[in-house]
């Protein structure tokens, strides 16, 4: 008799395997292999494995399959947030599809393509199959979610970026160096970016969920680059860092005390996004580094020593005297920072006129709003470089950072102003990043702005002061023969001792000239905020035909100690007139008190999973007693951080403590340590090991 013919039965998934093991093909060739997490982490617009077991082999004839990923709160196909991918017999670039590379009985190896496009995030997977006896869908499994980060290696997404070299500088190594001080004493930090440590990823996509923003914006890096800047700091969206420049640290951390951005991300996301306390510029930036790194946007930490904060969008930076010379400090409202820090990131811009792609400076510090938002960037460094200042996003603040001219103004019996004097070359100096592949200072000035005193620098400033609301300050200079110069020996001078400085006065012309000089020093914030003035002087100088003079200009310990604040930053301002030509000079200069480093001595063979230590050192510089000292110890792979409570220490004692850990990864490790207390900060440490 005839036997009948049965459909074959239903196809169902039973076990999928993403091949997401750290060392395995997929993470390796992903270069996502650093990052300690268990879960299928790629990069879009590249080719990834996973095998499926079915219910009953595949017969190619009869039965159908697809891959579904979802991302974000209200997954829609035509927002790319709900991705369905077709199998295909051949893969093709630049589209979301899936091939069977083989076949295994019940096991299919499939080879899966993504867009070079597609939204970043976490998506969920489920595996549909239709046959002629009916279709099935499997069970979604958060172990098999799928992490998709932007990709600098591939030619076809935004944020690629040809070198190796950088790509492993700018997106995989977590360690860098942060420079903070003045122009003429420039110190750096170590800092501890941390990006594939456990949980940061998870950390920046919570931040990303936090922002409020939908997640159909992920896969644009302009748009995820302005999302993160505003998020970083906390003004108006519960973002990741408080600021704080008070002096004052109560419930929280000083911004000096950070070694790195691991603490400051986990605390944020186990707290639920509330903000943790405090931070300032090179906080802001350290944690943007960690961020962008981790979702694979090449980035790097940025300093920029004399830089200008314009309050009034005139590109110019404005100081205004009295009648008699005397700073006006209710109207000083634009300052010039000694030093401040952002990030430069690495992207196409196909928004704006061809050449504007490459660098774009970000800053998370909040300064100013834009459109709205306490954020800054991504504003190309090309615009800035030229002064097209009217490119998106935020050039005009950040041209007038790197390149605004100081303009003296003084305030006449009326009541009204006119400009006195005009300073060219006292903004944006010595722009400085770690090197690549070095721990040395690189220096970007040049990809800033044109050279000073270059014409191409006087035209980028001339074009780029048409648009602000100052246009009019450009008035040709009237006869000026006498010169005016502040310099410092050597690194300058240690905390807890004497300040002393050289004021040259240079007469250029062939008659005498009379100097009526006016010199305050005051304490200022680094952010070139006033705190208190400290000393003023009033000195008639005398200059023959010709005649160099040099002043010894000083200020005792003495003086300065009660209003120290904490960068230890003193700004020496002179203003002065030359009788016989009315001629009028003005200068500003700032210069920090240096701290001592700590000395850091491990102790112990370093070996992964053996017990060793670390004894920190340190020496009281000043002539008082330092209340309530913490120190604060990190390192990736070695320990996390651990604060220790020290107490006091005597005027100009020593003073060592030692802390315990157990490596956990091997190589070379660096440690990091920083000391705090009320009367000292911006102390800070950092040595070697080899981990066996």
């Amino acid at each position: 008799h005839i036997l009948p013919i049965y459909p074959a039965p239903v196809l169902r998934v039973t076990s999928i395997d993403l091949m997401k093991a750290k060392s395995g093909q997929n993470r390796k060739e992903h270069n996502t292999d650093k990052f300690q997490s268990e879960d299928l982490i790629i990069r879009r617009g590249q080719t990834f494995q996973m095998w499926i077991t079915l219910s009953r082999p595949f017969n190619t004839s009869t039965d159908k399959l697809h891959l579904e990923l979802k991302t974000g709160s209200a997954p829609v196909i035509s927002k790319g947030t709900h991705v369905i991918i077709p199998l295909v017999e051949d893969l093709e670039d630049d589209r979301w599809e899936v091939a069977v590379v083989r076949q295994e009985d019940k096991k299919l190896l499939l080879s899966v393509n993504s867009l070079p496009t597609a939204n970043i995030g976490r998506y969920q997977l489920t595996v549909h199959t239709v046959c002629p006896n009916g279709q099935a869908t499997s069970k979604h499994d958060p172990a098999n979610d799928i992490c998709i980060l932007f990709n600098p290696w591939c030619e076809e997404d935004t944020v690629f970026m040809d070198s190796e070299d950088e790509r492993t500088e700018y997106v995989l190594n977590d360690v860098g160096l942060i420079y903070y001080g003045t122009e003429l004493q420039i110190g750096y930090r170590t800092w501890d970016y941390g990006q594939f440590e456990d949980g940061i990823l998870a950390a920046c996509l919570y931040v990303l969920e936090k922002s409020g923003t939908p997640a159909s914006g992920w896969g644009d890096p302009i748009n995820m680059v302005r999302i993160i800047s505003a998020m970083v700091n906390s003004v108006d969206d519960f973002g990741v860092v408080q600021g704080n420049w008070s002096g004052t640290y109560t419930g929280g951390s000083a911004p000096t005390v950070w070694t790195g951005s691991v603490e400051i991300l986990k605390q944020y996301h186990s707290n639920k996004g509330t903000p943790v306390c405090f931070g300032q510029c090179w906080v802001f930036a350290g944690v943007v580094t960690t961020v962008l790194r981790c979702l694979g946007v090449p980035c790097r930490t940025v300093t920029n020593y004399s830089s200008a904060h314009d309050t009034d969008v005139s590109l110019t930076t404005d100081v205004y005297f009295d009648e008699n010379l005397e700073p006006l400090e209710n109207l000083n409202r634009d300052s010039i920072w000694n030093f401040h820090v952002w990030n430069d990131c690495w992207m196409a811009r196909p928004d704006l006129p061809t050449g504007m792609g490459g660098w774009q400076v970000v800053d998370a510090t909040p300064q100013e709003t834009s459109q709205g938002t306490f954020r800054c960037g991504p504003a190309s460094l090309t615009a800035v470089r030229n002064g097209q200042v009217y490119h998106k996003h935020d050039a005009t603040f950040v041209f007038a950072e790197v390149n605004s001219d100081k303009i003296y103004w003084q305030r006449n019996v009326d009541g009204t102003f006119d400009q006195i004097y005009n300073e060219k070359k006292v903004v944006g100096h010595s722009i400085s990043t770690k090197a690549v592949g070095l721990d040395e200072r690189f220096d970007i000035t040049h990809l800033y702005k044109h050279a000073e005193g270059t014409e191409e620098e006087r035209i980028a400033v001339e074009t780029a002061c048409k648009y602000g609301t100052k246009a009019e300050a450009y008035t040709p200079p009237t006869s000026e023969d006498v010169s005016l110069e502040v310099s410092m020996d050597g690194t300058g001078p240690q905390m807890g001792s004497d300040a002393q400085l050289t004021i040259s006065l240079k007469n250029s012309s062939s008659d005498n000239r009379k100097v009526l000089l006016h010199s305050q020093v005051a304490v200022i914030y680094y952010t070139g905020v006033h705190k208190a003035t400290v000393q003023r002087d009033n000195t008639d100088v005398d200059l023959l035909p010709n005649e160099v003079k040099q002043l010894e200009w000083s200020l005792a310990y003495e003086d300065y100690k009660n209003e120290l604040v904490d960068q230890a930053s003193l700004m020496l301002t002179l203003s002065a007139r030359v009788k016989e030509t009315q001629q009028v000079l003005a200068t500003q200069y700032s210069f920090r008190l240096r701290s001592p480093d700590l000395t850091l001595k491990p102790i112990g063979k370093a070996v992964v999973g053996e017990k060793m230590a670390v004894e920190i050192s340190f020496t009281n510089p000043l002539p008082q007693t330092l209340k309530g000292v913490l120190f604060h110890v990190e390192g990736l792979g070695l320990m996390t951080a651990q604060t220790v409570h020290y107490g006091d220490i005597g005027s100009r004692a020593s003073a060592s403590v030692t802390a315990n850990f157990v490596p956990t990864q091997s190589g070379p490790r660096k440690l990091l340590a920083s000391l705090d207390c009320r009367q000292l900060t911006q102390v800070h440490g950092v040595v070697s090991i080899d981990v066996q």
